[in-house]
């Protein structure tokens, strides 16, 4: 069971429009979005592309349904271009984050990645030599202290398509990383379509994650996207991914492991699916339901 103390319960807009594949939910507004989260129970949520770009007006939004940002996306690209390309964006980026409430950032190293071509999922992935290894962690130690120099976190997020997408290469990045600096962003269902227990990676580094993103996988439509050779957005598109407790990843053993060892964040439900086959707000009020029976929260 998770500590309502120190655990919040956040969603994001994903599932309401997906910022990839923009035609997924363009009929849904930015004020129906955040008011649903609102009424299927959730605390705050993390920034989609249809949300305010002026903080202030977001802000306003946001407290009048009594939500709070507690993440937002951020691309880096520290192994193909300058640190300084990325270093002021981000700056600008944890400035507006930490004014809207976040209290950490999620960065994806965006070099290369195949997650949003026409290219199968499992097939062409980029691999890193030792001097883009180089580059990376260090890259990342810098922006973790730029981060904590403003009482921020900088959580890494592992995803498909990307540079960090299975085990060795997550085991690599925390080894070669400022545990001080630099946290991971858990993942169970990108850890759970790369074919890796969730449950083994969150063992091994609970006690530097960040952040949580509690993703469902249907591990038979996973599976046909492999085999039919898909790309990760069509695999999206074909439903490969759902809220906690509508598909196979076990989440109670995330759960416990997560109370078990102190996490203090957000847990936030994040399941991109298409809006028109899986209404947002009725998987928002299914997660909630499913949370609070098998988590405590």
């Amino acid at each position: 069971m998770l500590d309502s103390k120190k655990v919040s319960l956040g969603i994001a807009p994903i599932g309401w429009t997906n910022d990839d594949m923009p035609d997924l939910g363009k009929e849904n507004t930015f004020e129906q979005c955040v008011s649903e989260m609102a009424l299927a129970g959730y605390a705050g949520c993390e920034i989609g592309n249809k949300f305010p770009a002026d903080r202030e007006v977001l802000k306003r939004a946001l407290d009048l349904r009594g939500l709070t940002v507690c993440n937002q996306w951020f691309s880096t690209f520290l192994i193909s271009r300058p640190f300084e390309e990325t270093a002021g964006p981000f700056e600008e980026k944890l400035d507006t984050l930490k004014y809207l409430g976040a209290k950490v950032i999620g960065v994806s190293e965006q070099s290369y990645s195949i997650q949003g071509k026409k290219q199968p999922i499992f097939e062409g992935k980029h691999v890193m030599d030792d001097r883009e290894w180089n580059l990376l962690c260090e890259g990342l130690n810098r922006l973790g202290k730029i981060a904590n120099d403003r009482q921020m976190k900088l959580t890494f997020h592992h995803h498909m398509g990307t540079v960090v997408q299975d085990e060795k290469e997550i085991d690599r990045l925390m080894a070669h990383t400022d545990p001080d600096m630099v946290y991971l962003l858990f993942d169970s269902g990108h850890l759970s379509f790369c074919g890796i227990d969730p449950e083994k990676i969150l063992n091994r580094y609970v006690s530097r994650v960040g952040h949580v993103h509690l993703k469902d996988l249907r591990s038979s439509v996973a599976a046909e996207a492999k085999a039919k050779r898909l790309s990760f957005l069509d695999g999206v598109r074909g439903g490969t991914f759902t809220v906690p407790g509508d598909g196979d990843v076990d989440f109670k053993p995330i759960f416990e492991i997560l109370g078990g060892r102190g996490y203090e964040g957000w847990v936030v439900v994040e399941a991109e699916q298409d809006p028109a086959k899986a209404n947002p707000f009725e998987y928002a009020k299914k997660a909630r339901a499913y949370i609070r029976a098998a988590a405590g929260i």
